[in-house]
């Protein structure tokens, strides 16, 4: 069998002209050059040198060899690099990106898992708008969680990969003593204090259009933006809002949620990755959070 490293030393035995030279150059000494050159001899069955008492020459046969040597070291090399570079990331801790209101599946996934790899990911949590710019080619992150509401001014990078998870549907959060209005026609409603977002947000604006083909301007007693405030708003009588399906995981006993048929309101959640980082470590991490 072919050694890759006599035919390194082929190589540089035909560039240089000499034993001599060729293993100056790799630090070898000239009889040990002289042995992998009969070595190589060997297995490849074809005579590599004209040998006299003075000198070694290289044949036809050597040349062409050599030639065809230099296409199977780079190979190798590049072989070489690219498993190295798959170890480097494999060994790399995760940079993952969510939401707020999807920290509590990665909690739930997290908890499955052993120390060790909960070590290899680091979390940010943030809006999507903060996330996505540090999914750019200089940023530090791997892949985000995000969500968009309808057709709000979210946008990101034409490089990124997208995989879509889920659609979050909103449901009619009211405080447990208005429990007596079922079944919540958005005409009992609309008149009755609510919490909404604050009105500069893309999901203002979308929950704004939501009232607005009904031709509904509901009195505001609050505005957030975060929804476990808007939960303990709720909870404490301050008025009913629309809060999406993963904000109302662990709600208390003091609310009443309501999936009413005129809402058929949802918001996209998506994973947002960026294809240079991925790996099957992070695809992994990414199917055990698929909802």
């Amino acid at each position: 069998m072919l050694k890759p490293e006599h035919l390194r030393t082929l190589r540089e035995v035909v560039q240089l002209g000499s034993f001599a030279a060729a293993a100056n150059r790799l630090g070898y000494t000239s009889s040990a050059v002289s042995q992998q050159m009969v070595a190589l001899e060997r297995a490849t069955g074809v005579k590599l040198f004209e040998r006299s008492a003075r000198s070694a020459l290289p044949t036809a046969a050597a040349e062409v060899l050599a030639r065809q040597a230099e296409t199977v070291l780079m190979d190798i090399e590049r072989m070489v690099a690219t498993v190295q570079a798959v170890h480097s990331s494999s060994g790399r801790r995760i940079h993952l990106g969510i939401f707020p209101s999807f920290a509590q599946v990665l909690a739930d996934v997290l908890r499955r898992t052993s120390p060790e790899e909960r070590a290899g990911v680091k979390i940010s949590v943030a809006e999507p708008s903060q996330l996505i710019p540090r999914l750019s080619a200089g940023g530090e992150m791997d892949a985000a969680i995000v969500y968009q509401v309808g057709n709000s001014g979210l946008s990101w990078p034409s490089a990124l990969s997208r995989r879509w998870i889920a659609e979050d549907r909103y449901k009619v959060v009211l405080p447990r003593e208005w429990s007596h209005l079922a079944p919540y026609r958005v005409e009992q409603l609309v008149d009755l204090p609510w919490i909404m977002h604050h009105p500069a947000s893309s999901d203002a604006s979308f929950l704004d259009g939501v009232f607005a083909r009904w031709g509904l301007r509901p009195r505001v007693a609050c505005h957030a933006d975060d929804f476990k405030i808007i939960m303990s708003m709720v909870e404490a009588g301050v008025g009913a809002a629309l809060v999406p399906d993963l904000a109302l995981r662990g709600h208390g006993p003091d609310v009443v949620v309501a999936d009413v048929p005129w809402l058929n309101t949802s918001r996209s959640i998506f994973t947002l990755i960026r294809p240079d980082r991925e790996t099957t470590r992070l695809r992994s991490v990414l199917d055990a959070l698929a909802l």
